[in-house]
């Protein structure tokens, strides 16, 4: 499944915030250009008050590619990220590279005084998270993390409307991510996501955008955490395979509420209710979140579903990118900073190792205060 799968629509209503002159445009690097980085690399190009000075790879056709596509901007090459925080000039840094690598060169990027936009996961270990926490913290620079549905308008009503009371008090939430098929094994990513120890597991690498979203919602996140992992399709796709195909958890919030999450990857596309949901259950009604954003009654359980909304918002698919750049450039906001990028990391650490040990896990035990 693509990672860029939330990603919707294609109009730049907020890419033109700025219009600055060319010699004052945000010199921008990107550090690791394969699938996903290759996507924020267009999605910078596409800013008026950015220009590409670097890009950073260790594989030289991708190196290559994103050379070309940052040929208007004269974007010079590295394939030690080292070299790129070295320069002078560059401000900004986009660190799309393998997860385990995440907070190594976010934490280095902010030492070296630049404003980091750090892909999500911003770490596979509690270890990682807390130690960019204290680096993020402690640096007077920019930290977004890459939890881009925070951006969507689509998600930024519903939640509202949510708070507002429109299904009363939250009671449940059942979310899924389920796929047809594992990544390709000779893709870009098949070098590292099987390796555990590199992508954290497929909850930790994927599912924490839906967990991301789900604790939005909820307004909290969990206490703990139970539920077991296992593989039992791909068992030895591709060889020394380490992550799970599939896995079940329970979560815990503090007011008692609970989230059953389930992520499996040999979900046929034709079978219903598949791919990604999260169906948000109150005392007045539930809500199909991801899926079509219906309002089900419980109150009145004869009346009609009803939009959430009047029609999907018109979607700018770079806009967790503006976003960045409205924090380097104006001191807004940033819609997912180190807070909720660790929360979201966390939380599907938290998952992943109550999958693996069958144990209850407490999120106290991280020792991360927020």
């Amino acid at each position: 499944m693509e990672r860029r799968h939330f990603l919707i629509g294609s109009t730049m209503a907020g890419s033109a915030a700025f219009a600055q002159s060319p010699n004052d445009r945000i010199a921008t690097a990107i550090i690791g250009v394969g699938n996903r980085g290759s996507h924020l690399l267009q999605g910078v190009l596409a800013q008026p008050d950015a220009r590409v000075a670097a890009v950073c790879d260790i594989k030289p056709d991708r190196l290559d590619k994103a050379a070309t596509a940052a040929a208007k901007d004269n974007a010079k090459t590295f394939t030690d990220y080292r070299k790129v925080l070295d320069m002078n000039d560059v401000e900004a840094v986009y660190i799309a590279t393998p997860p385990y690598l995440h907070t190594e060169m976010a934490i280095a990027a902010l030492k070296a005084g630049k404003h980091v936009y750090c892909e999500k996961p911003i770490g596979t270990t509690p270890q990682q998270v807390r130690d960019l926490m204290k680096a993020a913290k402690a640096s007077k620079k920019v930290f977004q993390a890459g939890q881009q549905l925070r951006s969507m308008k689509m998600y930024q009503q519903a939640v509202q409307q949510i708070r507002d009371g429109v299904i009363g008090d939250l009671l449940w939430v059942k979310a899924q991510r389920h796929a047809s098929a594992d990544l390709p094994y000779d893709g870009s990513s098949g070098d590292w996501y099987y390796d555990v120890s590199k992508s954290g597991g497929y909850l930790v690498e994927q599912s924490v955008h839906n967990l991301d979203l789900a604790n939005w919602v909820i307004g909290a996140h969990p206490v703990r955490a139970n539920g077991f992992g296992s593989t039992v399709l791909h068992k030895s796709e591709p060889p020394n395979r380490t992550i799970f195909d599939s896995g079940s958890i329970t979560y815990q919030y503090p007011s008692g509420l609970l989230m059953s999450f389930t992520q499996m990857v040999f979900h046929p596309r034709a079978m219903p209710a598949g791919s990604q949901y999260i169906n948000v259950y109150g005392s007045k009604g539930s809500i199909d979140l991801m899926s079509n954003n219906m309002v089900y009654s419980l109150t009145e359980p004869r009346k009609a579903a009803v939009p959430l909304m009047a029609g999907k918002p018109e979607e700018d698919e770079h806009a967790h990118i503006v976003a960045f750049y409205n924090c380097v450039r104006k001191g807004a906001a940033s819609p997912s900073g180190i807070d909720i990028g660790a929360t979201a990391a966390l939380t599907a650490i938290l998952g992943h190792e109550a999958m693996s040990t069958g144990k209850t896990v407490e999120w106290k035990s991280f020792g991360v205060e927020l």
